[in-house]
């Protein structure tokens, strides 16, 4: 075995390995931003955080900042979602994790 075939054969299980944790990395983190955001509609009440404190915009006291920080995060979930998505199916380069 040569120097550049074992170094061709890391550099590959490097490339499998960011391929598989951003796929993983970016799906999870959608699904959980998706999930943060349905059970809000459901309840009726975001938990944001604004300025390091906790800030909860319901339907009830103020619609519209309930509304666009759903939107927001219905936003940023479909992306995250979408992204690992196009990482996975080899569309996008993985994330560089350095």
């Amino acid at each position: 075995m040569t120097q550049d075939h074992l170094a061709s054969e890391i550099s590959k299980g490097w490339q499998i390995m960011a391929w598989i944790t951003s796929t993983i990395a970016l799906l999870a983190l959608g699904v959980g931003t998706l999930f943060i955001a349905w059970r809000g509609h459901t309840s009726g009440e975001l938990v944001v955080v604004r300025f390091f404190r906790m800030y909860r915009p319901n339907r009830e006291d103020n619609p519209l900042r309930f509304y666009f920080h759903l939107g927001i995060l219905i936003a940023a979930g479909t992306l995250e979602v979408v992204w690992g998505t196009l990482i996975c199916v080899g569309l996008l380069r993985p994330l560089p994790w350095r």
